[in-house]
């Protein structure tokens, strides 16, 4: 991989909420979403899906493209994302939580997060029928460190085994919930039949990054259009991993 290739992170597509609302800076406004996406087309970026991103993570393929992921699978990412990727040619992956298929993102509401619906079975295979992907996020959205091992197997492994037989699709990306990992569940990922994990780790993808371990460049409410650019197509990301 010659070219640095930076990997969109993004949770909500949807009208942010009021100013001082906990995490609201994880909530892009639709019209942002699609000026960004507009912007990455007008570049000559390809948006693509995780697993087809990674001909190109491999270096066996060459090309100006961009990975585009959403995490927790959010209804708002079906009516707001998706019309915005098609009309772009686009493809992402959205990872799911599948304990709450059509309920809400629980882990959440401790931190004073209101409610937000998840999509349900048919949803998700709408976001399939539209030409995205379905990754793992595992069953629960756990902090895979917090637990002992064989949980922290069975929350990767059961996420890929609740989804595939409802959806009628291979599940083949996974994503650690809040970033939390260690290299022993980057195994378990690995042996559970995953060919790639993206983290919360801040850069673009070089060619040193192992596909378990592949960081992403965060897309935020307040992220501006210039800004946008810069954590795309400069080393403003990369450099921030630098610091971490």
């Amino acid at each position: 991989m010659c070219r640095p290739i930076p990997i969109l992170t993004y949770h909500q597509v949807d009208t942010p909420p009021p100013a001082g609302t906990p995490y609201r800076s994880l909530v892009v406004s639709p019209g942002a979403f699609a000026r960004q996406m507009g912007l990455l087309r007008l570049l000559g970026y390809q948006g693509l899906s995780m697993s087809a991103l990674q001909p190109y993570l491999r270096g066996e393929k060459q090309g100006k493209v961009v990975g585009i992921t959403l995490d927790d699978g959010y209804v708002n990412n079906l009516e707001h994302a998706l019309p915005v990727l098609q009309k772009n040619g686009f493809s992402a992956t959205c990872y799911i939580v599948s304990g709450q298929l059509g309920g809400s993102n629980v882990w959440d509401h401790a931190k004073g997060i209101h409610p937000k619906p998840l999509m349900d079975a048919d949803q998700l295979r709408a976001w399939v029928a539209g030409g995205q992907e379905i990754g793992a996020h595992t069953r629960n959205h756990v902090d895979l460190t917090a637990l002992d091992d064989a949980t922290a197997r069975e929350e990767i492994m059961a996420c890929r085994t609740d989804l595939e037989p409802l959806l009628g699709v291979a599940i083949q990306q996974f994503c650690y919930p809040y970033g939390h990992y260690a290299a022993r569940h980057a195994a378990m990922v690995r042996e559970a039949g995953y060919t790639a994990a993206t983290t919360t780790q801040r850069s673009r993808s070089q060619a040193s990054d192992g596909l378990y371990e592949l960081p992403r460049v965060p897309v935020h409410q307040s992220t501006t259009l210039a800004l946008f650019w810069a954590k795309v197509a400069t080393a403003y990301e990369d450099r921030r991993r630098q610091r971490a």
